[in-house]
Parts: structure tokens; C-alpha cells; sequence
């Protein structure tokens, strides 16, 4: 069961499941069913081409991210704790000078550290584990706590949650330090796109949540860059399709 759900989690990635029919298709040639192997093969590069289209790419991602639109943290009910999501490792920003929380629309730290400095909780609960061999050194919730420090949450103000591997992890080692802390309100931050998700995870969890949605779209002005495909555009179709399934499977499973 375990690698059926993951042969069907890397197909959600366009080029794999694109890769998958032509193989298909190949088989089909060889017993020489020809009409279908052609329309195999236009289904799937058909399938990989128009998903690498940015407003394709926006179009099936916004299916998601609308259930979550963001919002003005300055608006948010107070809070025993605000818990930000791990979602990267890498934060391009910690380069440039003078960065502030304000300057970083994209970023879920951003997003934590602008709630934390309304006054919305005293507390920020950073969550990722990652795949890092145990490490917990380099785990996602240290290397989150060095930036966010960056843009104005003090060390004494973080709680680091080093164990989680994936969305379910995050929901029951929150749920576990909230218990030890008395914490009764939440403000999750996480993305508009990973939300739902999260919030399915975090209720089943017993953790009272109010979300705190973040935006991950970029502004497209030119022609070019709403119809001319992308890499990085067929990465953020995959994305979202693969978050599809993942919501189907948490709403189903008991």
C-alpha cells in the first residue's frame, strides 16, 4: 500500500506521469495498437506542455489557494502562540541588507515575525523536522530560527519543534508542546497552497487554529511571462497537483 501511494505521489509530478505514457505508448506500438500509442503520446506531452504554462499553472493553483486568501496579521485575533511551518532551508533573502519583516510578502517567517511584532502572541513555534538523518542540528526549525532573528523575533521568543517529517508530523509535535505550554490559540502560518492541508491536520489534531494564509504567486506584467512555458512553472503545476492528492488522502483518512 505504502508504495502504491508513493508511485502515485511522484506520477503527480507532469514529466513522470508525461515519461509514464510514453513508455505506454511505446508498449502499444509494439503490439501495434497505433491509434491509441498516438494519442498517447500527444496526451502526454500535451499533459507536461500546457502545465508549464504560467497561467495554466496559476489557474490550477489558485483552486487551492483561494480556500486561504492572506491576510493583514495586523487583523488577527491574539493568540497563546504563532506556529510557522518549515517549507524551505534556503532563504535568499538572509543576503541582502537591511531586510525587513515588511519587505517579504512571499515568506512564511516574514509572515510569523510580522504577527509576533503586532503583538498577536508572545510566542513563535518554528516546526520542521526535514530529512536530515536525525540531525537535529540541521534541521529545518534551527536553520528557520537563525533567519527569523533577522527580521526581529528574539531567540527567547522561539520554540523550535525538530522532529516532523511531513504535515501530520507538524500537526501532532505542535499539538504535544501546546499541551506542555497551555497554549489554547494558534495562529498557523504556513502557504495559501499548503493551508487546507494543514488545517485538516492541525483540527484532527485538537489544536484550535486560526490560519494565517501566505501568498506564493508572483506578479506577471508582461505577455511573456504569462504564456511563454517554464520550468519553474511546470515545478509549481506539480506542486499543486501533488498537494490535490494529499488533501484527498488526509479528508480520508480516519
Amino acid at each position: 500500500m505504502q508504495a502504491l501511494q508513493s508511485l502515485l505521489v511522484a506520477l503527480t509530478y507532469p514529466p513522470a506521469l508525461t515519461v509514464a505514457l510514453l513508455v505506454a505508448a511505446a508498449l502499444m506500438a509494439l503490439i501495434r495498437w497505433n491509434r491509441l500509442a498516438i494519442a498517447t503520446v500527444v496526451l502526454g506531452v500535451a499533459w507536461s506542455g500546457v502545465l508549464a504554462i504560467p497561467s495554466v499553472s496559476d489557474w490550477v493553483r489558485g483552486r487551492i489557494e483561494r480556500q486561504y486568501p492572506p491576510v493583514d496579521e495586523r487583523t488577527l485575533p491574539q493568540a497563546d502562540a504563532i506556529v510557522v511551518l518549515g517549507g524551505a532551508t534556503h532563504f535568499y533573502w538572509l543576503e541582502r541588507q537591511n531586510v525587513t519583516a515588511y519587505d517579504l510578502e512571499n515568506s512564511r517567517l516574514a509572515a510569523g515575525a510580522r504577527a509576533w511584532l503586532a503583538g498577536k502572541a508572545p510566542v513563535v513555534v518554528l516546526s520542521g523536522g526535514g530529512d536530515n538523518g536525525g540531525n537535529e542540528a540541521a534541521s529545518e526549525a534551527r536553520i528557520m530560527g537563525h533567519a527569523i532573528q533577522r527580521l526581529g523575533v528574539p531567540q527567547k521568543a522561539l520554540l523550535l519543534e525538530t522532529k516532523s517529517r511531513n504535515t501530520r508530523d507538524n500537526a501532532h509535535y505542535t499539538a504535544q508542546i501546546a499541551q506542555e505550554h497551555g497554549f489554547r490559540r494558534i495562529l498557523l502560518v504556513t502557504s495559501s497552497l499548503h493551508m487546507p492541508r494543514a488545517v485538516i491536520e492541525f483540527r484532527r489534531a485538537g489544536v484550535d487554529i486560526t490560519p494565517v494564509p501566505v501568498p506564493e504567486n508572483g506578479k506577471r506584467d508582461g505577455w511573456t511571462q504569462r504564456w511563454v512555458p517554464s520550468r519553474r512553472a511546470l515545478w509549481r503545476s506539480g506542486r499543486a497537483i501533488k498537494e490535490m492528492g494529499a488533501i484527498v488522502m488526509s479528508r480520508l483518512r480516519n
